[in-house]
């Protein structure tokens, strides 16, 4: 049975780079980057609210689409409103969502010094500070009322968040 999980959090938080290592485990998945998909929807993103409906809403049913065609997916995306992980929930069936939990300064400090972005925009802590509509830093991100796991990315590596993601779709399939 396929399913659907969406990764959330702090831009900077380790989404993309957990997303990957749970792929390592489960290959025959599909890993949705809303960076990814922003490039095409939006080639100049202006990151409005309403702007940001529109994309949030082509993600999911993106991962939907995929879904009902026997497809596992991975949402990769900060998904900073409740409403848009919530219209997952309400239209996937195998729907899990995995937040990961990590303080401002530490997604602060992993965005300054990254290198491989998996497509994210660059520097989007220094745009936030100037202005730019950010997660965490100017734009209010609404953590999960009850996330089917939590991981704190603090204390946590990547290889050890992906292990528990798979018991928990494991467990759910």
């Amino acid at each position: 049975m396929p399913w659907v999980l969406w990764i959330t959090g702090l831009p900077g938080c380790g989404k993309s780079t957990v997303a990957l290592k749970v792929r390592e485990l489960i290959p025959d998945t599909v890993v949705l980057r809303m960076d990814d998909l922003r490039k095409i929807v939006t080639p100049a993103p202006t990151y409005s609210d309403e702007e940001r409906e529109h994309v949030y809403r082509a993600l999911v049913y993106t991962a939907k689409t995929l879904y009902e065609a026997g497809q596992n997916v991975i949402i990769d995306a900060t998904g900073n409103k409740r409403s848009w992980r919530q219209l997952a929930r309400e239209l996937i069936p195998a729907y899990m969502e995995v937040y990961l939990e990590c303080p401002v300064e530490l997604c602060i400090e992993r965005e300054k010094t990254r290198t491989d972005t998996h497509a994210a925009p660059k520097n989007i802590y220094e745009k936030g500070k100037a202005g730019w509509p950010v997660p965490g830093i100017n734009v209010p991100y609404e953590k999960p009322d009850n996330p089917d796991l939590t991981i704190y990315t603090e204390k946590e590596p990547p290889e050890e968040a992906a292990k528990k993601i798979v018991k928990l779709i494991q467990s759910r399939i």
